[in-house]
């Protein structure tokens, strides 16, 4: 039951966020459309920011899903890893990531990069290159500070493209800019 009451919450919060953006849904709007009560809302969540928060997880174990599917479909891991970024550039233009993950969210739950969703990222990105750097894929480099230089590049150009008032002409000069940089750690 406590798992329903969550997920009717959270589907609400997240078309409401989507629709309208986090400060102009009123709890009272989004506890009604899921046919619950206040008390719902602050028991599961603690408030409206533990909501987003809550929003934004699921959109971000989606994001992750999408790019694996991304990822594997590379003819190499190298190539995976940098086709996974360019998506997560690229998801910059869906509305729905756009406002809640991108404008809201940090906004409301500050810098994106101190997430837990990001570190679990920069965490599996680190894996990732380490067993590219041993694999010999990638000439030898810190793991840590390549991801950490990877994550921090593609997050800060998906916030570019969210806030930009021209999305489609800043998506194309951020994915420029980021496939040159991230080329460069293959180069010996």
């Amino acid at each position: 039951m406590m798992e329903e009451t969550r997920a009717r919450l959270i589907e609400a919060a997240r078309q409401a966020f989507a629709a309208r953006g986090f400060a102009a849904s009123s709890m009272d709007d989004l506890t009604a459309a899921a046919g619950l009560t206040r008390g719902a809302l602050y028991h599961n969540f603690g408030d409206k920011k533990g909501l987003l928060q809550a929003v934004i997880d699921r959109i971000d174990a989606e994001m992750a899903a999408r790019l694996a599917v991304v990822g594997e479909r590379a003819q190499t891991p190298w190539q995976g890893l940098l086709d996974e970024y360019r998506a997560y550039i690229e998801m910059a233009l869906e509305p729905e990531i756009q406002r809640i993950v991108l404008l809201d969210g940090p906004a409301v739950l500050g810098d994106p990069s101190t997430w837990p969703s990001q570190n679990a990222c920069l965490t599996e990105t680190t894996r990732r290159i380490r067993a590219l750097v041993a694999g010999g894929a990638i000439p030898p480099v810190d793991p840590e500070a390549a991801a950490r230089l990877l994550n921090g590049a593609s997050l800060h150009a998906a916030l570019w493209v969210a806030a930009s008032d021209a999305p489609e002409a800043t998506l194309a000069k951020a994915l420029d800019a980021f496939r040159r940089l991230a080329e460069g750690l293959a180069r010996p």
